[in-house]
């Protein structure tokens, strides 16, 4: 399994036989300052309705979007999105946020989409087993540093992939992924924009996997 980041919340996952999903496709402007997505997928995973992060139309080919918590059968994939807030008020500031599971490969995804509290005891039991965890580290928006890594400590994925933070490319009042990775263990920078994963060969110990925007 390949993942790439395309920038910001958005990574295209591609299986072993080809299939393709994007997350959180952003449209770009003046805060948004990566290239267009423009890549193809069969499957898109839409966690709110933000411009950052639901620009389907960007999506070339023909994919099946899923913008809603359940289950869900698509493209051969099970989905599982688990609601969630976007804020630490139940949505009254920023919305509904979904959380999305799904494996491809044998192995479990989890992306958190724009997630703004600590998760219940419930949201963290139907999340289940994680073996990649995309999870925001940006604050303001999001989970802050030490929340994040709580999380991470919660749901004890083998490989921790951060995104929604501040680069170059993005002018959003967020933070840098430094002060995240001061608090991590096992880091890995990647030089390039994708790393390829392979079942049963994932770390033994959470490892924390930085990469650099495709876009």
């Amino acid at each position: 399994m390949k993942i790439e980041w395309l920038g910001h919340a958005c990574f295209l996952v591609t299986g072993a036989k080809g299939t393709r999903v994007i997350t959180d496709p952003y449209a770009t402007g003046e805060k948004i300052m990566y290239q267009p997505v423009n890549a193809a997928a069969d499957v898109v995973l839409v966690s709110h309705g933000h411009f950052d992060h639901n620009n389907v139309a960007a999506v070339q080919g023909k994919p099946e979007v899923v913008t809603e918590a359940g289950k869900h059968r698509v493209a051969g994939l099970d989905i599982l999105g688990v609601q969630a807030f976007h804020d630490g008020e139940q949505g009254q500031q920023r919305g509904k946020d979904v959380i999305y599971t799904f494996s491809v490969d044998g192995i479990r995804l989890c992306h958190l989409g724009d997630l703004g509290h600590p998760l219940s005891d419930a949201q963290v039991k139907e999340i289940g087993a994680v073996d990649v965890l995309f999870i925001p580290v940006g604050g303001f928006y999001t989970l802050d540093v030490a929340q994040a890594n709580e999380l991470c400590n919660t749901l004890k994925p083998k490989v921790v992939i951060p995104m929604h933070y501040k680069t170059s490319k993005l002018g959003l009042p967020i933070a840098t992924v430094d002060e995240f990775l001061a608090k991590r263990t096992q880091v890995r920078r990647v030089k390039g924009s994708s790393v390829e994963l392979v079942p049963g060969k994932l770390p033994a110990q959470t490892e924390t996997v930085v990469l650099e925007p495709a876009r």
